[in-house]
């Protein structure tokens, strides 16, 4: 058993919203036990810290020269070891547009690790693509988009949590069934008019891959699935690097979204970790200069970013405070997984998943089940 004193608790008040507490001792062995002002365990001193719930990131394709879509035993695992130096405790590794084959065997080895209990937890699979626009491919390959097939999500109904589409390309049948299997129906990369874009979340698709990127923008005469999203009641992905979007973007999306509206991602891939130079994604030769990753021809990829860097550029550029900052990395994906009466708050009863950082967001220590995993690199 472990206590965690002289930490500034982030606990969830009456309401549920995320509050700063001190003078709180958290006790917890595999599961928090109680919040008191006792001392219950092995004491293990926050130093005025912040203590949180693990961080959940429901869209990265990979990280420290490792991608969910390596044909490597070691890729998940590789991942799952490096993500809590940025205090991610679960996550949902993402697949890229690829030949169905390719798919296939990423999505067996996420099924085969997701029972294994060892570093950051897989919580399941994010699929994006290869149900997409061509229009809006972004760093996707064309070649291997496809229209939606509905058996081919429901082999992994077990493993997929949320499934990227462009709603354009799809008949509005295959959201129905999806959401029968609990996946949540996100749309991106999508060449989608408002009104389609609206239709389809009236309809069910209520998560937005990767907000103002890889989708039709926002134009005062065409709305645009950008429109749409901030038209509506969908759950918004925003990757907070300042690459992808910029910090007005960041602020604007604050301002009319409400907050349990917002997950942040990093959307990152193998070279996140690295620094400069050339990496890969789907096969593709990557350039990594600073926070800008691109194709040979310019386009932007997936960021190179950590799941705390983004939070503390979000939390910087909106003024959002650091409490309700963590929400959006804990709380809202768990709820929107419906994962939340185990995950995603600070809790007598859940998972001693449990990230310290300090006030730069720098990670001092990650629990997992309890069981202590990073120091401070």
């Amino acid at each position: 058993m472990t206590s965690i004193v002289n930490g500034r608790l982030i606990l969830p008040d009456d309401d549920g919203n995320f509050k700063i507490c001190e003078g709180k001792v958290l006790n917890f062995d595999e599961k928090i036990f109680s919040i008191s002002d006792s001392v219950d365990g092995e004491i293990f001193d926050a130093e005025n810290d912040f203590v949180a719930p693990g961080f959940i990131n429901v869209h990265i394709h990979g990280c420290a020269g490792a991608d969910t879509m390596d044909d490597d035993l070691n890729a998940l695992k590789t991942m799952r070891e490096f993500l809590p130096t940025s205090g991610v405790t679960s996550f949902l590794p993402t697949t890229m547009t690829m030949p169905l084959e390719k798919i296939s065997a990423a999505l067996e080895r996420i099924r085969r690790e997701q029972k294994i209990s060892h570093g950051a937890k897989i919580i399941g699979a994010h699929l994006e693509g290869p149900f997409i626009s061509k229009k809006f491919k972004g760093a996707q390959a064309e070649e291997n988009i496809i229209p939606a097939d509905f058996a081919f999500v429901e082999k992994f109904a077990d493993v997929i949590k949320i499934v990227t589409v462009a709603p354009e390309e799809i008949s509005f049948d295959f959201i129905d069934r999806c959401r029968k299997k609990n996946i949540v129906v996100s749309i991106g990369h999508s060449a989608a008019t408002y009104e389609i874009a609206r239709a389809a979340i009236e309809r069910g698709a209520k998560h937005i891959t990767h907000l103002f990127n890889a989708q039709s923008p926002l134009h005062h005469r065409k709305p645009g699935v950008v429109g749409a999203a901030l038209d509506s009641d969908a759950v918004v992905e925003i990757i907070a690097d300042n690459v992808h979007v910029h910090p007005v973007a960041q602020r604007l999306a604050k301002k009319i979204k409400p907050r349990s509206q917002i997950v942040l991602i990093t959307d990152s891939m193998r070279a996140c970790g690295f620094g400069d130079g050339i990496s890969e994604l789907g096969g593709q030769k990557v350039f990594v200069n600073g926070n800008f990753a691109t194709l040979a021809d310019g386009t932007l990829v997936g960021s190179v970013a950590t799941l705390n860097n983004v939070l503390k550029n979000f939390c910087a550029n909106t003024g959002l405070d650091v409490a309700s900052g963590v929400e959006l990395v804990t709380k809202n994906p768990a709820v929107e997984l419906k994962i939340f009466d185990s995950f995603g708050s600070l809790e007598v009863g859940k998972s001693a998943d449990i990230t310290i950082f300090d006030d730069d967001f720098n990670v001092k220590e990650t629990f997992i089940d309890g069981a202590k995993y990073v120091t401070q690199q």
